[in-house]
Protein backbone atom coordinates (compact mmCIF):
# COMPACT_ATOMS: atom_id res chain seq x y z
CA UNK A 1 0.00 0.00 0.00
CA UNK A 2 0.99 3.46 -0.74
CA UNK A 3 2.05 5.83 2.35
CA UNK A 4 3.84 8.14 3.51
CA UNK A 5 5.29 8.12 7.68
CA UNK A 6 6.50 10.07 9.55
CA UNK A 7 8.13 9.13 12.97
CA UNK A 8 10.52 10.35 15.93
CA UNK A 9 14.13 10.07 15.21
CA UNK A 10 15.87 7.11 16.13
CA UNK A 11 19.30 6.17 17.11
CA UNK A 12 20.26 3.64 14.59
CA UNK A 13 19.05 3.13 10.91
CA UNK A 14 18.34 5.33 7.77
CA UNK A 15 16.48 8.68 8.95
CA UNK A 16 14.52 8.48 5.34
CA UNK A 17 13.85 5.17 3.68
CA UNK A 18 12.11 4.58 0.45
CA UNK A 19 10.59 1.76 -1.02
CA UNK A 20 9.22 1.41 -4.55
CA UNK A 21 8.64 4.95 -4.51
CA UNK A 22 6.36 6.12 -7.32
CA UNK A 23 3.63 9.00 -8.21
CA UNK A 24 1.78 9.43 -11.29
CA UNK A 25 -0.02 12.93 -13.06
CA UNK A 26 -2.88 13.01 -15.44
CA UNK A 27 -2.16 15.43 -18.15
CA UNK A 28 -4.03 18.56 -18.11
CA UNK A 29 -5.46 17.43 -14.65
CA UNK A 30 -4.03 18.64 -10.95
CA UNK A 31 -2.09 16.70 -9.00
CA UNK A 32 -4.10 15.88 -5.65
CA UNK A 33 -2.16 18.27 -2.83
CA UNK A 34 -1.37 17.13 1.29
CA UNK A 35 -3.33 19.08 4.25
CA UNK A 36 -0.43 21.40 4.72
CA UNK A 37 -0.36 22.59 1.13
CA UNK A 38 -4.10 23.38 1.26
CA UNK A 39 -4.22 25.10 4.47
CA UNK A 40 -1.45 26.97 2.93
CA UNK A 41 -2.16 28.07 -0.46
CA UNK A 42 -5.99 27.16 -0.16
CA UNK A 43 -8.08 25.06 -2.51
CA UNK A 44 -8.77 25.69 -6.00
CA UNK A 45 -10.94 23.68 -8.12
CA UNK A 46 -9.34 21.24 -10.26
CA UNK A 47 -9.95 21.44 -14.29
CA UNK A 48 -12.12 17.94 -15.49
CA UNK A 49 -10.47 17.68 -18.23
CA UNK A 50 -9.53 13.90 -18.76
CA UNK A 51 -5.78 12.84 -19.53
CA UNK A 52 -3.54 9.92 -19.73
CA UNK A 53 -2.05 9.17 -16.73
CA UNK A 54 2.18 9.52 -16.86
CA UNK A 55 4.92 8.53 -13.66
CA UNK A 56 7.10 11.74 -13.33
CA UNK A 57 8.82 8.88 -10.74
CA UNK A 58 8.32 5.30 -10.91
CA UNK A 59 10.35 2.36 -8.58
CA UNK A 60 12.53 4.13 -6.92
CA UNK A 61 14.78 2.78 -3.49
CA UNK A 62 17.23 4.26 -1.28
CA UNK A 63 18.42 4.82 1.91
CA UNK A 64 19.40 7.85 3.90
CA UNK A 65 21.51 7.76 6.73
CA UNK A 66 22.00 10.49 9.89
CA UNK A 67 24.85 12.83 8.75
CA UNK A 68 24.36 12.13 4.99
CA UNK A 69 24.07 15.08 2.31
CA UNK A 70 22.05 13.27 -0.49
CA UNK A 71 22.55 15.28 -3.92
CA UNK A 72 19.99 14.67 -6.37
CA UNK A 73 21.04 15.03 -10.00
CA UNK A 74 19.44 14.37 -13.25
CA UNK A 75 18.09 16.93 -15.83
CA UNK A 76 15.15 18.97 -15.62
CA UNK A 77 11.77 17.23 -15.96
CA UNK A 78 12.96 13.96 -14.76
CA UNK A 79 11.49 14.03 -11.00
CA UNK A 80 14.10 15.13 -9.20
CA UNK A 81 12.09 18.22 -7.45
CA UNK A 82 8.96 15.33 -7.33
CA UNK A 83 11.09 12.96 -5.41
CA UNK A 84 12.21 15.90 -2.51
CA UNK A 85 8.28 16.99 -2.29
CA UNK A 86 7.33 13.20 -2.11
CA UNK A 87 10.04 12.93 1.17
CA UNK A 88 8.50 16.06 2.62
CA UNK A 89 4.83 15.25 2.20
CA UNK A 90 3.76 17.61 -0.33
CA UNK A 91 3.12 15.14 -2.32
CA UNK A 92 1.56 11.50 -1.64
CA UNK A 93 2.74 8.47 -3.42
CA UNK A 94 0.70 6.08 -5.26
CA UNK A 95 3.03 3.34 -5.16
CA UNK A 96 5.80 1.90 -2.77
CA UNK A 97 6.40 4.11 0.99
CA UNK A 98 8.59 6.25 1.98
CA UNK A 99 9.47 6.28 5.74
CA UNK A 100 11.17 9.61 7.33
CA UNK A 101 12.32 9.42 11.46
CA UNK A 102 12.52 12.68 12.29
CA UNK A 103 11.17 16.39 11.76
CA UNK A 104 11.94 17.85 8.54
CA UNK A 105 13.10 21.28 7.68
CA UNK A 106 12.17 21.57 3.85
CA UNK A 107 12.74 24.82 1.71
CA UNK A 108 11.41 23.51 -1.58
CA UNK A 109 10.69 26.61 -3.64
CA UNK A 110 11.01 30.21 -3.77
CA UNK A 111 8.10 31.13 -1.64
CA UNK A 112 9.14 28.48 1.30
CA UNK A 113 5.27 28.18 1.11
CA UNK A 114 4.53 31.88 1.89
CA UNK A 115 1.39 33.38 1.11
CA UNK A 116 1.07 35.78 -1.25
CA UNK A 117 -1.87 37.93 0.84
CA UNK A 118 0.27 37.97 4.04
CA UNK A 119 2.74 40.39 5.31
CA UNK A 120 6.49 39.12 6.05
CA UNK A 121 5.99 38.94 9.33
CA UNK A 122 2.62 37.22 9.18
CA UNK A 123 4.22 34.98 7.10
CA UNK A 124 7.14 34.26 9.12
CA UNK A 125 4.93 33.41 11.95
CA UNK A 126 2.45 31.42 10.22
CA UNK A 127 5.01 28.77 8.05
CA UNK A 128 7.14 29.17 11.70
CA UNK A 129 3.79 27.46 13.60
CA UNK A 130 3.47 25.77 10.83
CA UNK A 131 6.74 23.98 11.34
CA UNK A 132 6.48 23.69 15.09
CA UNK A 133 8.09 27.16 16.48
CA UNK A 134 6.25 28.59 19.23
CA UNK A 135 5.14 32.06 19.19
CA UNK A 136 7.91 32.55 21.92
CA UNK A 137 10.74 31.19 19.47
CA UNK A 138 9.60 33.29 16.96
CA UNK A 139 9.64 36.15 18.48
CA UNK A 140 12.82 35.32 20.28
CA UNK A 141 14.29 34.84 16.71
CA UNK A 142 12.26 37.39 14.82
CA UNK A 143 14.83 40.02 14.51
CA UNK A 144 17.71 37.60 13.98
CA UNK A 145 15.37 36.10 10.71
CA UNK A 146 15.09 39.66 9.34
CA UNK A 147 18.51 40.57 9.86
CA UNK A 148 19.89 37.60 7.51
CA UNK A 149 17.32 38.26 5.22
CA UNK A 150 18.54 41.30 4.68
CA UNK A 151 15.30 42.51 4.72
CA UNK A 152 14.36 46.72 5.41
CA UNK A 153 12.29 47.06 7.74
CA UNK A 154 9.67 48.81 5.56
CA UNK A 155 8.96 45.91 3.55
CA UNK A 156 8.60 43.62 6.71
CA UNK A 157 4.95 44.41 7.41
CA UNK A 158 4.20 44.90 2.98
CA UNK A 159 2.58 41.63 1.34
CA UNK A 160 4.93 39.36 0.03
CA UNK A 161 3.25 39.74 -3.30
CA UNK A 162 5.05 43.08 -3.40
CA UNK A 163 8.37 40.91 -2.64
CA UNK A 164 11.15 40.49 -5.59
CA UNK A 165 11.92 36.49 -5.96
CA UNK A 166 15.34 37.49 -4.33
CA UNK A 167 13.53 38.71 -1.25
CA UNK A 168 11.25 36.13 -0.52
CA UNK A 169 14.06 33.06 -1.04
CA UNK A 170 16.27 35.21 1.67
CA UNK A 171 13.47 35.46 3.72
CA UNK A 172 12.78 31.88 3.18
CA UNK A 173 15.91 30.51 4.19
CA UNK A 174 16.39 32.64 6.95
CA UNK A 175 13.18 31.16 8.51
CA UNK A 176 14.04 27.79 7.46
CA UNK A 177 17.73 27.40 8.99
CA UNK A 178 16.30 28.70 12.32
CA UNK A 179 14.44 25.40 12.93
CA UNK A 180 16.57 22.18 14.44
CA UNK A 181 14.73 19.81 12.80
CA UNK A 182 17.25 16.91 11.57
CA UNK A 183 16.56 16.63 8.00
CA UNK A 184 17.12 19.48 5.85
CA UNK A 185 15.20 19.07 2.03
CA UNK A 186 16.52 22.02 0.03
CA UNK A 187 15.28 22.22 -3.61
CA UNK A 188 17.81 25.08 -5.97
CA UNK A 189 16.85 28.04 -3.49
CA UNK A 190 20.74 28.58 -3.69
CA UNK A 191 20.57 30.09 -7.33
CA UNK A 192 19.13 33.15 -5.88
CA UNK A 193 21.12 35.45 -4.24
CA UNK A 194 24.09 37.48 -4.61
CA UNK A 195 27.68 36.22 -3.70
CA UNK A 196 27.59 37.68 -0.41
CA UNK A 197 23.96 36.76 0.76
CA UNK A 198 25.43 33.14 -1.05
CA UNK A 199 28.04 32.93 1.44
CA UNK A 200 26.00 33.55 4.03
CA UNK A 201 23.27 30.54 3.28
CA UNK A 202 26.85 28.22 2.85
CA UNK A 203 28.11 29.03 6.33
CA UNK A 204 24.62 28.12 7.73
CA UNK A 205 24.41 24.75 5.93
CA UNK A 206 27.90 24.19 6.97
CA UNK A 207 26.86 24.73 10.85
CA UNK A 208 23.79 22.52 10.51
CA UNK A 209 25.50 19.80 8.87
CA UNK A 210 28.56 20.11 11.49
CA UNK A 211 25.55 18.77 14.03
CA UNK A 212 25.03 15.91 12.09
CA UNK A 213 21.99 17.08 10.59
CA UNK A 214 20.94 15.49 7.22
CA UNK A 215 20.31 17.19 3.91
CA UNK A 216 19.04 15.94 0.34
CA UNK A 217 19.96 18.96 -1.82
CA UNK A 218 18.57 19.65 -5.71
CA UNK A 219 20.70 21.99 -7.70
CA UNK A 220 21.96 22.08 -11.30
CA UNK A 221 24.94 23.93 -9.57
CA UNK A 222 27.70 21.07 -9.56
CA UNK A 223 30.13 23.31 -6.96
CA UNK A 224 27.00 23.30 -4.82
CA UNK A 225 26.61 19.64 -4.62
CA UNK A 226 30.44 18.88 -4.62
CA UNK A 227 31.09 21.88 -1.75
CA UNK A 228 27.98 19.44 0.74
CA UNK A 229 26.96 16.26 -0.86
CA UNK A 230 29.16 12.77 -0.18
CA UNK A 231 26.49 11.06 -2.09
CA UNK A 232 24.24 11.16 -5.31
CA UNK A 233 20.87 9.94 -6.66
CA UNK A 234 20.68 10.17 -10.36
CA UNK A 235 17.67 10.49 -11.50
CA UNK A 236 17.19 9.29 -15.42
CA UNK A 237 13.70 8.85 -17.05
CA UNK A 238 11.86 8.84 -13.81
CA UNK A 239 13.73 6.05 -12.22
CA UNK A 240 17.00 6.02 -9.87
CA UNK A 241 19.84 5.15 -12.44
CA UNK A 242 22.57 5.51 -9.86
CA UNK A 243 23.07 5.92 -6.19
CA UNK A 244 26.85 6.18 -5.39
CA UNK A 245 29.09 9.19 -4.18
CA UNK A 246 28.60 12.54 -5.61
CA UNK A 247 31.50 12.30 -8.19
CA UNK A 248 30.60 9.13 -9.92
CA UNK A 249 26.42 10.25 -10.08
CA UNK A 250 27.86 13.58 -11.53
CA UNK A 251 29.83 12.16 -13.62
CA UNK A 252 27.25 9.70 -15.42
CA UNK A 253 25.13 12.50 -15.68
CA UNK A 254 28.01 14.87 -17.36
CA UNK A 255 28.66 11.53 -19.71
CA UNK A 256 25.24 11.11 -21.22
CA UNK A 257 24.25 14.70 -21.56
CA UNK A 258 27.37 14.42 -24.06
CA UNK A 259 25.76 11.32 -25.66
CA UNK A 260 22.55 13.31 -25.68
CA UNK A 261 24.03 16.46 -27.38
CA UNK A 262 25.58 14.49 -29.63
CA UNK A 263 23.11 12.56 -30.98
CA UNK A 264 20.75 15.75 -31.00
CA UNK A 265 23.49 17.38 -33.33
CA UNK A 266 23.76 14.07 -35.81
CA UNK A 267 19.86 14.06 -36.23
CA UNK A 268 20.04 18.30 -36.93
CA UNK A 269 23.01 17.61 -39.55
CA UNK A 270 20.84 14.18 -40.68
CA UNK A 271 18.15 16.77 -41.45
CA UNK A 272 19.75 19.24 -42.98
CA UNK A 273 21.81 17.47 -45.42
CA UNK A 274 18.20 16.05 -46.35
CA UNK A 275 16.83 19.31 -46.89
CA UNK A 276 19.92 20.12 -49.21
CA UNK A 277 19.28 16.93 -51.13
CA UNK A 278 15.86 17.68 -51.39
CA UNK A 279 16.91 21.42 -53.41
CA UNK A 280 19.35 19.81 -54.89
CA UNK A 281 17.21 17.44 -56.75
CA UNK A 282 14.35 20.50 -57.96
CA UNK A 283 11.82 19.99 -55.21
CA UNK A 284 9.86 22.74 -54.40
CA UNK A 285 8.69 23.85 -50.79
CA UNK A 286 5.71 21.88 -50.89
CA UNK A 287 7.85 18.85 -51.91
CA UNK A 288 6.67 18.65 -55.17
CA UNK A 289 9.09 19.30 -58.72
CA UNK A 290 9.80 22.98 -59.05
CA UNK A 291 8.27 24.76 -62.39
Amino acid sequence: MAQTTYGAEGTGGPVIEAKGLGVSFAVNRRRKRSLREMFIHGSKRDPNAEGDEFWPLRDVSFEVARGDCVGIVGKNGTGKSTLLKLIAGVLMPDEGEVHVRGKVAPLLELRAGFNDNLTGRENVYLVGSLHGMSEKEIDERFEEIVDFAEIKPKFIDSPVRHYSSGMKVRLGFALISQLEHPIMLVDEVLAVGDKAFKRKCYEAIDRMLANQRTMVLVSHSEKDLRRFCNRGLYIKGGGLALDTDIEAALDAYNEDTKVEIAERKKREAEKKRAAEAGREDGEGPTGGQAA
